[in-house]
């Protein structure tokens, strides 16, 4: 590219910080790695007054929505906490509305995702967001596809990216699919970023997680399976402590919790394997046995199915790291 790209990441009142630097810096980097100005960055807001970030952070935007700043190449809008519980300025949604089919890429980063929803920009179409307000995106807009594990989601001209963080996994892939592969490592070494993050979002979301729910009878046997990952568990044994036959309590649990007992069982195992691996100390092996798990292969299936990764790769990223 001989002549820079204009790359616009838009935010208001409110935005999560990291949201809007996160990407800054990427591209921002990229221009060092580059040698030259391969993209013209602008942080557009409402007005061209200090903006207060969820975190308290004051930032001056570039420009404001009515500038001129010449054809964009690629559009990102930031999210912000309460994104999906807002509603947007008209003038904003018009401005995005009006902007996005002019240019080559757009996209949002976290519960921005809500902004372009409100424009329009959103039907039929595959996007991810945060896992926290996926559900609601998936009911407020409900001819979008929302993937709530995907950490990345291309379609088209339209990029979506998971929570916060994730916005820098956005960006070194934009920066990877206009420079190369070669110099998007390069940024990434010098950020100290993954280049492809392994796994989705399901390893850092607590959605999966047993949760206690039902008449009080089942709630009592749903604290006793959290406490006791590793006792015998079964449907007969789980029946019998409640004084109900197995298809009885089958029944009854589904229609009030939601799932089977053994499912719930299952989540339960894993929380608890989750928390142990989290507090560090033990190996897998002894976190499988203490959770109830018959052997390391059980657990890992139970893990890639619930969580999205191998236990071991939850261990290595989330073991509380031991000082020397």
């Amino acid at each position: 590219m001989r002549t820079p790209l204009t790359l616009v990441l838009y935010a208001d009142q409110g935005v999560q910080l990291l949201d809007l630097a996160g990407p800054l810096d990427v591209f921002a980097e990229a221009n060092v790695q580059a040698g030259r100005e391969v993209y013209r960055i602008f942080f557009i807001s409402e007005q061209k007054r200090a903006v207060t970030s969820s975190s308290g952070v004051g930032i001056v935007p570039t420009a404001a929505i009515g500038d001129a700043i010449g054809k964009i190449h690629t559009l990102l809008i930031a999210g912000r906490p309460n994104a999906h519980q807002v509603d947007f300025d008209p003038q904003t949604v018009a401005w995005v509305k009006k902007i996005s089919p002019s240019c080559a890429r757009f996209g949002s980063v976290c519960s921005g995702a809500f902004l372009l929803g409100a424009a329009g920009l959103l039907h039929g179409r595959q996007v991810t967001t945060h896992w926290a307000v996926a559900t609601e995106l998936a009911r407020r807009f409900p001819d979008t596809v929302v993937d709530e594990d995907a950490l990345l989601v291309r379609d088209g001209r339209l990029r979506t990216a998971a929570g916060v963080t994730a916005g820098m996994d956005l960006a070194l892939a934009l920066v990877e699919e206009d420079l190369g592969r070669a110099l998007a490592l390069k940024v990434a070494s010098q950020l100290v970023l993954f280049f492809k993050r392994p796994g989705g979002q399901r390893q850092f979301s607590r959605k999966g997680d047993a949760t206690v729910a039902g008449r009080s009878a089942l709630q009592e046997v749903q604290r006793y399976i959290a406490a006791n990952p590793a006792a015998d568990l079964s449907l007969k044994v789980l029946a019998k402590r409640l004084g109900m036959s197995s298809r009885h309590l089958t029944r009854v649990f589904r229609a009030e919790v939601g799932v089977t007992p053994a499912s719930w069982v299952q989540s339960a195992r894993v929380s608890a394997a989750r928390a142990r691996f989290e507090h560090g100390g033990l190996s897998t092996k002894q976190v499988a046995a203490e959770t109830g798990f018959p052997d390391i292969n059980a657990m890992r299936r139970a893990f890639q199915r619930l969580v999205g990764i191998t236990p071991a790769e939850y261990r290595r990223q989330f073991v509380a790291q031991k000082s020397v």
